[in-house]
């Protein structure tokens, strides 16, 4: 052996991995260079990095796509405070907005709760309690005969519906709060039970009341069994008895003539000072009618609840005036109506328990008439002539009343200009104090109860965004009645209760659903706004004797609320269309 060739066997020979030439290699059989390892390392290497890289760039645009941030609106008043200020450009409302701004009883409430289904399962259990004791009192009273008339002031009516009840399947949707005692129905066997609830949807803790009519017949024992149930507010006879039209009063001449109940729950009177000494005691904060007057009523609730915190930072009272003018954006032929009135729209029971308020016209009567222009007893008055003035500067003005003057030109005129720059870092508008109008709840609650609270919910929003081609170029494509059909149908399951809370005035816009699902419009609701119905009496009251016309704006009110309250809720910004809810290129706003 060659002295080369011992060279060569020591370093392992041409095929160790470690043997490298300096010259180019010789081809092999088959005509490609051999691959040294190490760059096959290498490249396998990189081809695993380009892997994950590209895998991660897959899981990156499937989360950006899918990902829904989560709602401000539902979080908390102060996110809702967040989200307003940052669409508020040059400070002014831009668009035309006929949507509705959610109030205080739409926050999630930081107050744990008990799981509805463990509730549930203690309200069964507590129910079949109640019966099996009414049952034995019963029978240890020899009181069950089964063949004697039904007595429904018997306990065990109550307790036999208040099993039911239990059990029933819109109890996950309600809350039993109390009931009243079972009055007879109008044919033997038959009660009408009444009960206090409220909507487990809903944050307030508003009360709400049903009464319904029950069938019953003896059962094993001394129970008694519910053979059929009527539907929500069937049982009359358990209603509130109507009051009689007085006969100098307005409305018919006939005495005779019923006319349904108010709600004795609602106790909106006006507040008012009792003494001279008491108002002079008192400190106030006046705002001057403003640019907001007959703007949109997401302007005012912004501007207002800017007052309101004001009022609470300087700790004082807010003197308001309940007379309001409704924005043309939320009305039927597009012009602004004054002289509406607060209670139309808003609590103004939970307003004046939340917060401490004045109405306008009684504080400039009781200013006028205790006033003294010299001497100690003179009302000292602080006027500020623009919002430039911060509220930092007033905290410790002594000055009975300190009056906000916006004499100035839009923008500068408005309320919430006050709440801007260094003030919107102290000024907590307080969201809490804002609840909806309980009158129009209650339309609410009716036609929830109607559907037995089982029913699904479909948002459509048409109107001057499905004529804009602009800011929404396939909306109205998107909500065609064909276009709807074919992704409702994949979204909700066929034949049930749809509600579909819209502001397309077309009535028979929705008919190819029909086949599909049992359709509720808000229009097939009509008379429980019309000229027998509680909320137009309690409505009239309030505007001395005048009918009220249920305008557009309480139309929303109801139809969303209706749909906040449906089990499925497709929507149109999130289900029917691409485009974005404020207009093209703000999806990531």
């Amino acid at each position: 052996m060659s002295s080369s060739d011992q060279d060569d066997a020591t370093d392992g020979g041409e095929d160790s991995p470690l043997f490298r030439r300096r010259e180019a290699p010789s081809p092999g059989p088959g005509g490609v260079a051999d691959v040294p390892v190490a760059q096959s390392l290498i490249k396998a290497a990189s081809n695993v990095c380009f892997s994950l890289f590209v895998l991660a760039v897959l899981v990156v645009t499937v989360v950006a796509v899918t990902y829904q941030p989560p709602d401000p609106w539902l979080q908390s008043s102060a996110a809702i405070t967040t989200s307003l200020s940052r669409v508020l450009p040059n400070s002014t409302f831009l668009v035309p907005d006929d949507s509705l701004l959610p109030t205080g009883e739409d926050f999630n409430s930081s107050s744990s709760a008990v799981p509805p289904r463990a509730r549930a399962e203690a309200d069964q259990d507590d129910a079949s309690a109640a019966v099996a004791a009414a049952s034995a009192a019963a029978a240890a009273n020899g009181t069950c005969d089964p063949d004697a008339p039904l007595n429904c002031s018997d306990p065990r009516v109550l307790a036999a519906v208040k099993a039911f009840n239990s059990k029933a399947f819109f109890r996950r949707s309600i809350v039993f709060l109390s009931y009243e005692t079972p009055v007879p129905g109008p044919k033997p066997g038959q009660c009408d039970v009444a009960w206090r609830f409220r909507n487990r949807r809903e944050k307030s803790w508003r009360r709400y009341r049903d009464f319904r009519r029950f069938s019953l017949t003896s059962g094993d024992g001394c129970a008694l069994d519910i053979v059929k149930v009527g539907k929500f507010r069937s049982g009359t006879n358990a209603a509130r008895r109507p009051f009689r039209k007085q006969k100098g009063g307005k409305g018919p001449k006939n005495p005779s003539v019923m006319a349904p109940p108010v709600d004795a729950d609602i106790n909106d009177t006006i507040p008012v000072v009792g003494s001279e000494a008491e108002f002079k005691k008192g400190k106030y904060l006046y705002y001057m009618r403003g640019g907001d007057h007959c703007k949109s009523m997401n302007q005012f609730i912004w501007s207002f609840l800017c007052g309101l915190g004001e009022a609470k930072f300087l700790n004082r009272t807010f003197v308001m005036d309940l007379n309001m003018c409704l924005s043309g954006a939320h009305t039927v032929d597009g012009k602004d109506v004054d002289g509406k009135d607060f209670r139309y729209y808003f609590d103004f029971e939970h307003l004046k328990e939340s917060v401490s308020v004045v109405e306008e016209g009684d504080f400039l009567k009781d200013w006028k008439r205790w006033d003294k222009k010299k001497g100690p007893g003179r009302i000292t008055v602080r006027k500020v002539p623009s919002y430039k003035v911060t509220p930092m500067q007033l905290k410790r003005d002594r000055s009975n009343i300190i009056w906000r003057q916006f004499d100035g030109q839009e923008p500068e005129n408005y309320w919430y200009r006050v709440c801007e720059g260094r003030a919107a870092k102290v000024i907590q508008r307080p969201w809490y104090a804002i609840w909806k109008s309980k009158r129009l709840m209650n339309i609410v609650t009716e036609i929830a109860g109607r559907m037995d609270w089982d029913y699904d919910g479909l948002h459509v929003v048409r109107g001057w965004k499905a004529q804009n081609k602009q800011m929404y170029p396939n909306l109205d494509a998107d909500t065609s009645p064909d276009a709807i059909v074919n992704k409702v149908t994949k979204l909700i399951k066929p034949m049930r209760n749809l509600y579909i809370a819209t502001n397309e005035p077309f009535y028979n816009y929705f008919d190819k659903l029909r086949s599909h699902f049992h359709v509720h419009l808000l229009d097939d609701y009509k008379q429980l706004w019309s000229n027998t119905s509680e909320w137009y009496n309690e409505t009239t009251a309030l505007s001395g004797g005048k009918p009220v016309p249920f305008d557009a704006y309480m139309r929303v009110i109801v139809d969303t609320e209706v749909f906040y309250r449906s089990k499925t809720q497709v929507e149109t910004f999130n289900n029917l269309t691409r485009d974005c809810k404020d207009g093209i290129n703000t999806c990531n706003l």
